[in-house]
Formats: C-alpha cells, sequence, structure tokens
C-alpha cells in the first residue's frame, strides 16, 4: 500500500490525528464494494477510476473543479460530496478563502489514495476545514456548527460519479445539509428580531451563572430509572388522565409548555425544562407554582423565570456567546443539545440524568386531529381569551396551522398526519441524536404523530404495567440534591471572586475591541477619499492590523454574537460600484461600525454589574 504523501501525513497528524487513523485502519482493511485505480490524465494530472468510471476529468480534472466552484454561490460554507483526489475541494477553498469547508466522502479508501497521490498540504493547511468520513451523515449539521457559518446558503459540490456508487448515503447528507441550511436561515432570522433582547435577559441573569448550579451535577444520578418526558402536542391530553400512576412509576420531565398539563392533573414534575429567551415563553409559567419541581433553565431565559416559585433550579451551559464566556470562568454548567424546541433540549436532560427506559408523551412534532397543542395550552387559553364575534378561536386556530405552511408526512402509526417545516426540523434534530445514543432513544406514546425515525411506538399499557418506584425516586432525588448543595455551599466564595473577575474582564475585553473597531471604521472611511496610492496602502496595513488584534481577541465571539450577516451588509452598499478597492472600503467600514456597536452594546450592559 503507497505511503500517504509527507506533507500530508504531517499535516493530518498535526490537524486531524482521528482522521489519519481512521483512514489507515479503514483503507487497511479492504473493500469489495468496487474497485478503484488511480490513472494519469492526458494533461499528466492523475485521475480516478471508481468501478471503471471517471471520478474525474480524464483529460482535465483541475480545470473542471475550477469551473464547479465558480458556481459556488449562496456565500455560506462550501460542502463537497465525494472527494476523490480532492481537486473540488483544493479549487473551492481557493476560490472562497473566507468560506467554511467540510468534506463528505463515504469511502475512505478513497482519501487514502488521494493523500498518497496527491501533494493536499496547502488545503490541509486551511482554517475552517473539517471532514466526515463513513459516518452518518446526519452528523454534518453538528461538524458545520463546529467549524462555524458565515451567513448565507450553503454551496454543494457533489461528485457524480462517488455519489452514483453510494447514493443513498449522499442522498441522505445532502438532505442533511439542506435541513441545516433551513435551520441556520430561520435562526438568522429570529437573531435579528429577538438577539438583542436576549443579551439583555442574560445581562440581567448573570449572576445565575454565580449562583446556581449546573445540570452536570446530576449527570448519572437516575440511571436504570425510567422516565417520561411530557412534551405539549395534542396527544397529551390521552395521558394526562392516567399521569399520577405513571408518577408512582417515573421520573416526570416536564416541559414549560406541558407543566400547567402536568399540574393540573395533580402531578409535580420532579423537573421543568426551561430554555427559550421569549417573553412570551415565560407565561406559561404563570398561576403555575410547582414547589416540589427543580427548574432545568438556560441562563438567556426572560428574567421572571427564575422568579417562580421552583423547589430548586438548574443551569445548562448558555446558548450564548455571552453567558459561555462567564460560565468558563466561574463554573461550567454541563450542556444540553439544542435543537430549536425546548423538547429537544428536555430529551438531552433525560438522557444526561441516565434514565431508561424513556417514554415521550405529547410528541407529536405534528397537528393530529388538526390541533396544535394539548387542551388547555396557554395559546389556546389566550386564543379564547381574545376571540371576538368576527374573530374567533376557531378562526385563530385556523390561521395559526396555516401559517405554519402545513403538509402532508408519515404518522407514527403508519397513516399521514400534517407537520410543517418547523417542526419537520425538530424531528430531524431528534433522529440525528436517536442515531447518536441509541440506547436512549425514547417510547412514544403518541401514535398519531409524526413519524420520527428511531422512535417506535409503545403501548401505555406497558409503562403502567411498571412497578411503583416513587418513594425510591424521592430518596434518591433528596440525596443528590443534600450531596450538590453541600459541595456548592463549600465553594461559594471562590465563585463569587471569579465572576468578579471573568466580568470585568470581559467588559474591559469588549471597550477594548470597540475602540479598536472604531479607530478602525474611521481609517477605512478616511482611504475611501485618499487620492495616493501610498495612503491607501497604509490604510490597508492598518486595518490588517485591526483584523489581527480582532481575531486574536478573547471576547470577538460575544462582540460578534449580534453581528449581522456579510449579506445583509452588502445589501446595503450603492449598487454598481465599480471601483473594488472602494467597495471593500465601504463594506470594511460598515463592518468595523457594527462590531463597535454591538461590543459596545455588551459591555454597556456589564458595567452595570461592576
Amino acid at each position: 500500500m503507497t505511503e500517504i504523501h509527507d506533507k500530508n501525513a504531517s499535516l493530518l497528524r498535526e490537524r486531524f490525528p482521528g482522521l489519519i487513523e481512521r483512514i489507515e485502519r479503514e483503507a487497511a482493511a479492504g473493500s469489495d464494494e468496487y474497485p478503484l485505480e488511480l490513472a494519469s490524465g492526458s494533461r499528466g494530472e492523475a485521475s480516478l477510476l471508481a468501478a471503471g468510471r471517471w471520478v474525474h476529468s480524464q483529460v482535465a480534472p483541475r480545470r473542471e473543479a475550477e469551473r464547479m466552484a465558480a458556481g459556488s454561490s449562496g456565500g455560506g460554507p462550501l460542502v463537497v460530496l465525494g472527494f476523490g483526489l480532492g481537486y473540488a475541494a483544493e479549487a473551492a477553498a481557493a476560490a472562497y478563502p473566507g468560506r467554511p469547508l467540510i468534506v463528505a466522502e463515504k469511502d475512505p479508501r478513497v482519501l487514502r489514495l488521494a493523500f498518497s497521490s496527491r501533494d493536499l498540504s496547502a488545503l490541509l493547511s486551511r482554517g475552517g476545514l473539517a471532514f466526515l468520513v463513513s459516518g452518518d451523515p446526519a452528523d454534518l449539521p453538528a461538524a458545520l456548527d463546529r467549524i462555524g457559518s458565515i451567513g448565507g446558503e450553503p454551496a454543494i459540490l457533489a461528485n457524480r460519479t462517488l455519489r452514483d456508487l453510494n447514493r443513498a448515503w449522499y442522498d441522505e447528507a445532502e438532505a442533511a445539509v439542506r435541513s441545516w441550511a433551513a435551520r441556520d436561515e430561520i435562526n438568522a432570522a429570529t437573531l435579528k428580531r429577538f438577539g438583542a433582547r436576549w443579551v439583555r435577559n442574560l445581562a440581567r441573569n448573570l449572576e445565575t451563572v454565580r449562583d446556581v448550579p449546573g445540570v452536570a451535577r446530576l449527570e448519572g444520578r437516575f440511571a436504570g430509572f425510567p422516565a417520561l418526558l411530557m412534551a405539549a402536542g395534542p396527544s397529551l391530553d390521552e395521558i394526562l388522565p392516567h399521569l399520577p400512576e405513571i408518577a408512582e412509576r417515573c421520573l416526570v420531565v416536564a416541559v414549560d409548555t406541558s407543566l400547567r398539563a402536568a399540574l393540573g392533573a395533580g402531578v409535580d414534575p420532579d423537573f421543568a425544562v426551561v430554555v427559550d429567551p421569549q417573553y412570551w415563553n415565560a407565561r406559561h409559567l404563570d398561576r403555575c407554582p410547582a414547589p416540589r419541581t427543580a427548574l432545568v433553565a438556560e441562563s438567556a431565559v426572560y428574567p421572571s423565570v427564575f422568579s417562580s416559585p421552583f423547589e430548586r433550579s438548574f443551569l445548562c451551559a448558555s446558548l450564548f456567546p455571552l453567558g459561555r464566556f462567564v460560565e468558563a470562568g466561574v463554573d461550567p454548567k454541563g450542556g444540553l443539545g439544542a435543537g430549536g424546541s425546548v423538547a429537544t433540549s428536555a430529551w438531552d436532560f433525560v438522557r444526561v440524568l441516565g434514565c431508561g427506559p424513556i417514554w415521550a408523551a405529547g410528541l407529536d412534532l405534528s397537528y393530529p386531529g388538526l390541533k396544535t397543542h394539548f387542551k388547555g395550552a396557554l395559546f389556546e387559553e389566550r386564543t379564547h381569551a381574545e376571540a371576538r364575534r368576527t374573530d374567533t378561536g376557531e378562526l385563530r386556530s385556523f390561521r395559526a396551522l396555516r401559517d405554519g405552511r402545513p403538509f402532508p408526512a408519515p404518522a407514527a402509526d403508519g397513516g399521514a398526519v400534517l407537520t410543517d417545516k418547523r417542526l419537520s426540523l425538530y424531528a430531524s434534530w431528534f433522529e440525528s441524536r436517536f442515531r447518536r445514543y441509541p440506547e436512549a432513544a425514547p417510547r412514544s406514546l403518541s401514535p398519531k404523530g409524526l413519524r420520527i425515525g428511531g422512535l417506535r411506538g409503545d403501548a401505555l399499557e406497558r409503562l403502567l404495567s411498571l412497578p411503583v418506584r416513587r418513594g425510591e425516586i424521592d430518596d434518591r432525588l433528596g440525596a443528590a440534591y443534600g450531596e450538590i448543595d453541600r459541595d456548592w455551599n463549600a465553594g461559594a466564595a471562590e465563585r463569587t471572586e471569579a465572576f468578579g473577575r471573568r466580568v470585568a474582564e470581559l467588559t474591559a475585553g469588549l471597550e477594548a475591541l470597540a475602540g479598536i473597531a472604531e479607530k478602525a471604521a474611521e481609517t477605512a472611511r478616511e482611504a475611501q477619499g485618499a487620492k495616493e496610492a501610498t495612503e491607501k496602502s497604509a490604510a490597508l496595513d492598518a486595518l490588517d492590523e485591526a483584523n489581527r488584534l480582532i481575531a486574536t481577541s478573547a471576547v470577538k465571539d460575544v462582540a460578534g454574537f449580534l453581528f449581522p450577516r456579510i449579506g445583509d451588509l452588502e445589501a446595503e452598499l450603492p449598487p454598481g460600484e465599480a471601483d473594488p478597492l472602494g467597495r471593500h472600503l465601504r463594506l470594511s467600514r460598515l463592518l468595523y461600525e457594527r462590531l463597535a456597536k454591538t461590543a459596545g452594546f455588551n459591555a454597556g450592559l456589564l458595567k452595570k454589574k461592576l
């Protein structure tokens, strides 16, 4: 077997150590799937044959790849489906140096041939590069999150031959990327509308990082105990009459939207999960005292959540850079999966507890019977309270259903049910997590809900046949809380000191970053009017230095959270500008002005904490 090129091997060991080990191991194991053969094109450029078909142009593979990369519009990350000998990835990396690039390749033998036959060190040295090799295509969204997103639609460069040879795998990979892109678009729109509110929430709640322990302290404490996850779908109505019996047998975890239903059925859940920062989400807790329930929250929730009458509180790791920065220096909380719905975080919390088996009620992710939530949900009550003779509750419910643009999809029981784009994205997240943690995949008590891969149906009778374990559950909760309280209180003074130091460090860093950005914006403005080439050259050098300082700032992610997408800023530029340098300077000025604004906004909120 030919050795991997020295330059490639060195970079792979340095930057992707797990990847080179996997390539060597799996490629050495061999495969009967199809033969691979290196060949030389007429220009002397290496090409590849797979099952007798050319993977690249037989004549000019490099030029072919450059033409393919030239059409990579969208402005978002670059996704190469089928690496081959790396020509497309190289061309895309060269054409778009600022865009993240991820390679998805089903066959590790292909990568080994590429790294053995060609010097790909320039590509492997590139920042914002990731590989997914022969794994689960559903992991692509997580990989895209890790390498970062700059906004805009992802560009997919698919190798036709390799895709044809593994059609199902590459089709699933493309579907995962499309799903991620749709989620990213929704997130971008939501951030634009609510981002400043979320940062204000987090700033007001920041002391909870110091004062509230994290879910990591509960990890694995309920191994072997069954659990019920209560979502708020319409099918929850069928479970509520049996909830007191279920609670005798299971740990009960409710999402915020289902807490009201549990209390109405006479059950205080053991945990209630709240992660949505929006005001109306906090209203689900109105008139819902739960003094025997522990709150599990994210630190950016609407501040009134923390004044609700729960027995105690736990934090999960912040979803936002500001919270993560403070937690890292004070008390890491323990992460929960975030798939856009509180139910996704609640499921991950139950998994972290170590529970098994897990039953899920109300996890419909659809509209069975054309209903949106269980009877008595806040949404329904608000709809009826605000109804008028010409604007009835039924009409409002119909509009809510219609505005989600529903479409029919397979139901868990084999029929069909209406769902929508948002709910189907949540389903994709669940499917990905179920594949990653098959031992923790719940059993659904909602046969009329959306079919979710990895979620199997189960009968309510099976759950009710479990032995009564409420006494054991309460004893385990009491023991866990006692141990956590003793350890937490012992570290109070150290956390207080660390909290003050971290907030001061963050505030000073943001103020410094705002100053750098303001100065750079002024430099870009002055350079626009400069006449001499030497002045413009000096300005560009100054901007390069500003970029270096910004890139190395420890607080850049905090300031960048509210930063608009590049495409939105480009839309503010005057159309048809002929001078590329002039356009670059205009865009640079906008970039620095917005960065100064977002850094200053965060610093202003934090100064109130000092």
